[in-house]
């Protein structure tokens, strides 16, 4: 699965490392057109994100995803030959949509082939190997551009190249719980709607909340680094290649001991710490001078990693403990709009705290983050409450982890990633 996640990342990773360029130069839009696109997809993939979840839970995850890679290789196939604003609104919409369903039948099968002693582990090695695929694709997106626009233009082929490639693999993976197809027809999942659970819904925003802590490793510390420091220009790539590396050797360690909901909310706590020290951090960076502040931001942009490396692995907890194992998909599907909800703000309200209100700005952003921190401990205990009420013992029991844990397992070193017989996957 890690080997797989490495050839998803690194497909999307060299389309999305020269996109900019991309739709600038070879489709002629303007950076504003190109904005607008993106931000129209991202309402469709919002829309369509629960009708997915339902398509997952009633055709199954493997066969949902494998189908979302094979429209996304498609789609892929077409953006050399696109040419204005409409073409590539409608193709830019068309994208979200199949991203929104890979991402959700993704969620829902990792949860339901993998035993749940290991899922958060392996969740650690899967996020390791997909920082180590976007970093080989941003390579290959990088060289795109430095060979050229005859070149630029058609490295979207190589995207649907692996794409295409990576449904074929996932066809090959052992069906999971939820794959498995009857003599009968497929019925409707049992259980309450996931719309209907809002404990669920609200841990998703508090976790999108938290989740604010990329807004200000790509936008607004840079922003703040280049308008409002004297540090060099050159320090952001540094930054970033520091974030990169963090997030490809540490994810396995941040993830021991987190195998239940209590041990999740701790990291939650530890996270939300480190988003903290970040803000503070930070803005005093804007009072410090040469050397002081570039070690300032290295030291700001290390803690935020940790910052994000404890919540991932306290996020693959809130999935396998609060959701129904009967709607899995349905349950992936709110997900993406409680997400959604609690992140799509942060860039236009962080950027004007930061950049209009100085220090009392980042205060202000710390403060909001601790908020998201305490709402999520209520509404994590509540949706563990909503399960033991409105589903069976017996389901809840084995879907819930159980021992060794994963301190335990970590003890007996490394698996391989790849054993003998087993195919790969991707993680989209």
């Amino acid at each position: 699965m890690s080997v797989q996640s490495l050839l998803f990342a690194s497909g999307e990773g060299t389309f999305l490392a020269g996109s900019a360029v991309f739709f600038t130069v070879i489709v002629g839009l303007s950076l504003a057109e190109v904005g607008i696109g993106l931000t129209i997809g991202a309402i469709a993939s919002f829309c369509v994100a629960m009708p997915m979840g339902k398509l997952v839970d009633r055709f199954g995850p493997k066969r949902m995803w494998s189908l979302s890679a094979v429209v996304q290789g498609a789609l892929f196939l077409a953006w050399p030959f696109i040419e204005g604003f409409p073409q590539y609104v409608a193709l830019a919409v068309v994208m979200e949509v199949a991203g929104t369903l890979a991402g959700t039948a993704h969620g829902a099968y990792v949860i339901d082939v993998l035993p749940p002693s290991e899922r958060v582990e392996s969740r650690a090695y899967m996020y390791s190997a997909l920082n180590v695929g976007f970093s080989l694709g941003a390579f290959l997106g990088g060289g795109a551009i430095a060979f050229g626009n005859d070149v630029l233009r058609w490295a979207p082929l190589l995207s649907a190249a692996l794409f295409i490639a990576n449904s074929a693999a996932i066809l090959r993976l052992p069906d999971a719980t939820h794959d498995v197809r009857g003599g009968e027809p497929r019925a409707k999942p049992e259980g309450i709607p996931a719309i209907r659970n809002r404990s669920w819904i609200a841990v998703t925003f508090f976790t999108g909340v938290l989740w604010t802590n990329q807004v200000l490793l790509h936008t607004v510390i840079p922003v703040w680094l280049v308008t409002e420091t004297d540090a060099p220009r050159v320090l952001v790539a540094v930054l970033f290649a520091t974030n990169t590396v963090m997030c490809i050797v540490l994810p396995r360690l941040t993830s021991r001991g987190i195998r239940d909901v209590t041990t999740a909310l701790r990291a939650v706590r530890i996270s939300t710490v480190f988003f903290v020290l970040t803000c503070l951090i930070t803005l005093a960076t804007h009072e410090t001078v040469g050397w002081v502040t570039i070690v300032m931001f290295f030291l700001g942009h290390v803690v935020l990693t940790w910052a994000e490396l404890f919540l991932s692995a306290s996020g693959w907890t809130f999935e396998a403990e609060l959701m129904d194992p009967r709607r899995r998909g349905d349950y992936q599907g709110v997900s993406e709009l409680g997400n959604t909800l609690g992140r799509f703000w942060a860039p236009a309200v962080y950027g004007f705290l930061a950049m209009q209100w100085g220090a009392f700005g980042w205060l202000t952003i710390a403060a909001i983050v601790s908020a998201a921190a305490v709402g999520i401990h209520f509404a994590a205990n509540s949706g563990r409450r909503w399960l033991e009420h409105h589903v069976p013992a017996d389901v809840l029991a084995d879907a819930r982890v159980g021992t060794p844990d994963t301190e335990e397992l970590a003890a007996s070193g490394p698996p391989p990633l790849v054993e003998p017989d087993t195919p790969d996957t991707i993680p989209r």
